[in-house]
This record gives C-alpha cells, structure tokens and sequence, in this order.
C-alpha cells in the first residue's frame, strides 16, 4: 500500500500532459511577445511622426536630440524582442546595450552640466559596470543551448576523452609497423 502511495506521487497523472502544457504556455507566451512587438513597433512609428514634427520651426535641438536618443532605445528593445522570438532567450548583450543607451540618452538630455556630480559619478560607475559585463558575456558560455549547460559541458569532456583514447593505440600501432 505504501509503495503504491510513493508512485503515484513520483509520476503525474496520465491526463495530465506535461508535454502539451509546457507547449501551449509557450505559445500563449510567444503570442505576448508578438503583441509587445506589434504594440511596440507602433509607438515607434507615432513616435517618429512627433520627431518629424519636432523639426519645424521653431528648431529645439535638445528636443530633437531626445527624441533620435529615444528612437534608439526603442529600436534596441524591439531587437531584443525579435531576438527572444528567434531564440527564446534574452539576449544579455542586447538588454545590456539598451541600459547602456537609456542612460547615456538620460545624461544627455539632462545635460552633464546641469547635473550634479555625485549622479555623473554614479552614472559613470553604473557604465562602466555594463560595459564589463557587455565584454565579459562573450567569455560566458550560452546557457541556453540545452536545459542542462552541466549535460553539455559532460558530454563535450566524454568526447574529448573518447577521441583521446581512441588515438593512442593508433600511435601504439604505428610505432609497432615502423620497426
């Protein structure tokens, strides 16, 4: 009674597909980002008739400038939604240039010398900590090849020690037909 207890805990009921939820969540999922997109793309759009507007006279170049800074940091989110629907997955370099473009857009419109130093010294570190992680990433495996990176990363060393060993008795073998 008790073992059939244990079993019945370990293993799902048979109506209930894993398979099938893990399937549906993950279009219902994608159908979200498509609309992010969609909703995305078109504040893009509105967002460019108002830069154009923007251009006529009486010029405000700081407005101006704020509103190209903008655009590219909505281009840099929209690639970043793109890449996830490609690759489902976050792409660390592309949510890093976005914060480093938000911020630098941010001190821009602001003006540097307006601001007081403390918040240029903050952002100057806050910077410099995402430009590291943008050069660091590359050295940092994809973790999204596999559910499990461990898995890959053992079966990689498996092979290395299968092609290892299979050219040693070929060297063995070698050197008994050249005497």
């Amino acid at each position: 009674m008790e073992n059939r207890s244990l079993n019945h805990t370990s293993n799902p009921p048979q109506w209930l597909n894993l398979k099938l939820i893990v399937s549906v969540l993950e279009t219902i999922q994608d159908l979200i980002v498509i609309s992010l997109c969609i909703g995305l793309f078109s504040f893009m759009v509105i967002e460019l008739r108002e830069m154009f507007f923007s251009l006529l006279p009486p010029l405000d170049f700081q407005h101006v400038t704020a509103d190209i800074l903008f655009l590219l940091v909505l281009v840099e989110l929209f690639r970043l939604l793109i890449i996830y629907l490609q690759e489902q997955r976050v792409s660390i370099g592309v949510a890093v240039e976005v914060c480093i473009v938000s911020v630098l857009r941010e001190v821009i419109v602001r003006g540097v010398l307006e601001t007081p130093w403390i918040k240029i010294l903050s952002t100057g570190a806050f910077l410099l900590v995402l430009g590291v992680l943008l050069v660091v990433r590359v050295w940092l495996p994809p973790t999204f090849e596999g559910i499990d990176p461990e898995r890959r990363f053992a079966s990689k060393r498996k092979n290395q020690l299968e092609s290892e060993s299979s050219s040693e008795p070929v060297a063995v073998n070698s050197n008994f037909n050249s005497h």
